[in-house]
């Protein structure tokens, strides 16, 4: 039986992923007629596409006698693996069905990380109450790397900061947080409540890495200051810029900690206005599943108290 041109043109799996049931249901009743009343379909096309699978892999299956059928040693081999990607079939079908279940779905939501202490889990507790069977995957990142992997499909909401502004992407403003300044807690004005930006323009800053948000808000904080800052140290987390800022090793423009942090003083700005504003995003014209739906819906509804 040779391999017809046909199937060596296209893909392996789209030429025979149609008949594979079929071929199962045969090999699993040894008779045609039998497989053919639990598929609903008519004996004669159930056995024209049994035929036309032996003729595209280039191997008889089937022994064939009168009404019956058998496997051949290559049936027996080829069924082993068909019904091995049957059942990846079925568990792929159940989890996306489980992940959209209304009750009891899924929900894949990321955050940045200076979110992550208090803000997030409060956010998902309250959520609980009335909808106590959603799970959640949960993604810690800065927000490039969230809209990235949302775009990727990766996740189905993101908390960040700047709100983003792009064609392919619905972005709802949430809140705003005020930024300090933090010194150590026996810098020159450690004493001070407040402070203008512009009077720490002769000091070292620490700061996030280039991409973060938070980068992006304190340089053109600092450049509506009047000045650039001297950058001594990038990190990935704010409260790694906390302990540097502790040991004296420079100044930052952070959020409020989750918990004060003993060693810094953290001062009010006063000008420019310092603060960012936290917003939430997905795709647009992305389908939700229900559990998607309504903790969008939930998130929108906290406009001007997501940080309460």
């Amino acid at each position: 039986m040779p391999v017809t041109a046909d199937v060596e043109a296209e893909s392996w799996a789209a030429a025979l992923t149609p008949r594979l049931a079929q071929f199962a249901a045969v090999a699993r009743h040894e008779h045609v007629t039998r497989a053919a009343q639990e598929l609903g379909v008519p004996q004669s096309t159930l056995s024209r596409a049994m035929v036309r699978l032996e003729e595209d892999l280039g191997v008889a299956l089937f022994a064939r006698r009168g009404r019956t059928v058998a496997l051949t040693p290559a049936g027996r081999t080829f069924l082993r693996s068909v019904e091995r990607a049957l059942a990846e079939v079925d568990r792929a079908a159940e989890s996306v069905r489980a992940d959209a279940d209304p009750a009891a779905g899924r929900v894949s939501f990321g955050f940045l990380h200076t979110l992550g202490t208090e803000t997030v889990p409060g956010l998902i507790r309250t959520f609980r109450v009335d909808h106590p069977r959603v799970r959640f995957q949960l993604v810690q990142n800065y927000g490039e790397a969230m809209i990235e992997r949302m775009r990727a499909g990766g996740l189905d909401l993101c908390l960040t900061s700047p709100v983003p502004d792009a064609p392919d992407l619905v972005a709802r403003r949430l809140d705003e947080q005020r930024l300090r300044l933090v010194v150590p807690d026996d810098h020159r004005l450690a004493g001070r409540r407040r402070v203008r930006l512009a009077e720490a323009a002769s000091e070292l800053f620490v700061t996030l890495e280039p991409g973060y948000g938070l980068r992006r808000i304190t340089d053109a904080l600092c450049a509506e200051a009047g000045f650039t800052p001297r950058i001594a140290f990038e990190g990935e987390e704010a409260e790694t810029l906390r302990g540097l800022v502790a040991a004296g090793l420079g100044v930052a423009l952070l959020p409020p900690p989750a918990v004060p942090r003993p060693g810094v003083a953290e001062l009010t700005v006063t000008a420019p206005r310092a603060v960012r504003e936290i917003g939430v995003a997905w795709l647009d014209g992305h389908p939700d599943t229900p559990p998607v739906a309504a903790f969008k819906k939930f998130l929108l509804s906290r406009r001007g108290q997501l940080l309460d």
